[in-house]
C-alpha cells in the first residue's frame, strides 16, 4: 500500500499546479507544513467558492487503486437541523474554514481537490454559490499522501465532525483490503456492491461490528468441547466497534484461511436465510409490527450466540442441521420475538424487557443455551424453551463459580 517519497521537487511542482488551478489568495506564498505524526505535508489557504466547487468532489474512495467503487466518508445527513442552519449561513456569506482535502490527480483529474474533510460545509458552500454567493472559505490541502497518511487524514477529519464508531470500523476495514466486504457480499450478509453500514439502522447493511461478531465467534464456539458445555463457559464476545480489536486481529493471525473456509461461509449464508425469514414473518402484517421485531435477528446478542453455536456444532451434522433448520419454522416469526420478550429471570431488574433486546455478556449467554437447546430437538423457540434456557444459564454460572471458588483454595 505505500508508495515511495516524493521529491522535494515533485512536491513544488504539486503545489504549483494547486496555486494555477484554485488562485488561494496566499499565493505565492504558501508554506508547506508538515504534520510531525505522520509526516503528510500540507498548505493552508483560502480559495473562492467557484474555483473550490468547480475543482473539488466529495466523492471520495479511501483506496483508490485496490477498492475505487468504496467510500470512506460519511453520507450527507440531509436533514440534520444543524446542516440546515448552515446551508442557510452561506446564503448569507458566513465563510467557512477547517475543510480538509487532498489535492491529487491520480483519480479522477478533472476535480483535483478531493475533499476528506466537511462534506457538509463544501455542500452548503455550493448550494449558495448555485444563488449567487462566492465568498472565500479556508481549507487544509494534503500534498502527496501515501495510503497510510490517507487513512490518518479520513479518520481525524471526520472525527472533528463527530463521526460514528460504524465508520471508524468501515474506514479500517477498507484500508485493510476488501476481504471481510467480499466475504459478506459471497455470504449473503451484504447485498452486491454494496459497503458496509456508516452507522446503524434497521433493516440497513450490516455493520463492520456485526460481521467480526460472527467471525469471531464462529470460532470461539469451535474450540468448545460440546460434552462439556454444562461446565464451560459459553459467553460469546462482541467486537469492539470504533478502536482496535485484539480478538478479531487474533482470530485472523490464527485463522489465516477463514476467508475461504466452507464451513464459516456456509453457517454465514444459513444465518442470512434466518434474517430474511426474521423479516419475512412479519411482511404485510397488520397491525404494523413494532419495527425492531423484523430485524430481531441482527440483534448482536442474538448474532454472537447463533454464530457460537454453529461453530460449536460444527461436526455434528445432525445438530447443526436442527441449528440452522431454525429458520423454517412455520406458522411464526423463526425466533418467537414473543416468546423471547417474556423471558426474565428472578434477578433481572424491573426494567428488563424480555430476551433479544440488549447485548451484554448475560444476554449473549442466555442465547447460547437456548441456542444449543433448540438444536437438540430442532423443535424451535418455545415459551417452555426460553425459561428453561435461562435457568440453565443461570445454573452454569453458579456451576462455575463454585469450580472457580474450589480453585483458589
Amino acid at each position: 500500500m505505500s508508495k515511495p517519497s516524493p521529491t522535494p521537487r515533485a512536491i513544488l511542482e504539486t503545489l504549483s499546479d494547486f496555486a494555477t488551478e484554485f488562485g488561494p489568495l496566499e499565493a505565492p506564498n504558501l508554506l508547506v507544513l508538515t504534520d510531525k505524526k505522520t509526516g503528510a505535508l500540507y498548505v493552508e489557504c483560502h480559495v473562492s467558492a467557484s474555483q473550490l466547487v468547480g475543482g473539488a468532489t466529495t466523492d471520495v474512495p479511501l483506496d483508490p487503486d485496490e477498492q475505487p467503487e468504496y467510500r470512506a466518508n460519511r453520507e450527507i445527513v440531509a436533514d440534520d437541523i444543524l446542516f440546515e442552519r448552515m446551508k442557510n449561513d452561506a446564503l448569507y456569506g458566513r465563510t467557512f474554514s477547517n475543510i480538509v482535502a487532498e489535492y491529487t490527480k491520480e483519480f479522477d483529474a478533472d476535480r483535483p481537490l478531493k475533499i476528506i474533510g466537511g462534506q457538509h460545509r463544501f455542500e452548503a458552500i455550493r448550494l449558495a454559490l448555485e444563488a449567487g454567493v462566492d465568498e472565500h472559505h479556508g481549507i487544509k490541502v494534503y500534498l502527496a499522501l501515501s495510503m497510510e497518511q490517507r487513512l490518518d487524514v479520513q479518520v481525524i477529519s471526520n472525527t472533528n465532525i463527530a463521526i460514528s464508531a460504524d465508520l471508524l470500523d468501515r474506514i479500517q476495514e477498507t484500508f485493510f483490503g476488501p476481504e471481510l466486504r467480499n466475504w459478506c457480499q459471497r455470504a449473503g450478509l451484504l447485498e452486491p456492491d454494496v459497503d458496509f453500514a456508516d452507522h446503524r439502522e434497521r433493516g440497513g447493511p450490516i455493520p463492520v461490528r456485526e460481521a467480526r461478531t460472527f467471525i469471531v465467534n464462529y470460532y470461539l464456539g469451535k474450540q468448545i468441547n460440546a460434552r462439556k458445555f454444562e461446565e464451560t463457559d459459553t459467553t460469546p464476545y462482541l467486537s469492539k466497534s470504533g478502536a482496535t480489536d485484539d480478538v478479531w486481529e487474533d482470530v485472523k493471525k490464527k485463522h489465516p484461511g477463514l476467508w475461504n473456509d466452507p464451513q464459516l461461509l456456509r453457517a454465514a449464508k444459513e444465518f442470512g436465510a434466518l434474517v430474511k425469514a426474521q423479516r419475512q414473518a412479519f411482511v404485510g402484517q397488520s397491525p404494523k409490527p413494532k419495527p425492531d421485531l423484523p430485524e430481531k435477528a441482527m440483534n448482536p446478542a442474538i448474532l454472537a450466540a447463533w454464530a457460537y453455536v454453529a461453530g460449536m456444532l460444527h461436526d455434528n451434522d445432525e445438530r447443526i442441521q436442527r441449528h440452522f433448520s431454525l429458520r423454517d419454522i412455520s406458522g411464526r416469526d423463526p425466533l418467537n420475538a414473543a416468546a423471547l420478550a417474556k423471558g426474565r429471570h428472578r434477578t433481572d431488574a424491573d426494567n428488563y424487557r424480555g430476551l433479544g433486546y440488549r447485548t451484554d455478556a448475560r444476554e449473549r449467554g442466555r442465547f447460547v443455551e437456548l441456542f444449543f437447546l433448540q438444536a437438540e430437538d430442532g423443535r424451535g423457540i418455545t415459551s417452555s424453551a426460553v425459561d428453561l434456557a435461562i435457568k440453565e444459564y443461570h445454573a452454569k454460572v453458579a456451576v462455575l463459580e463454585v469450580i472457580k471458588a474450589t480453585e483458589r483454595r
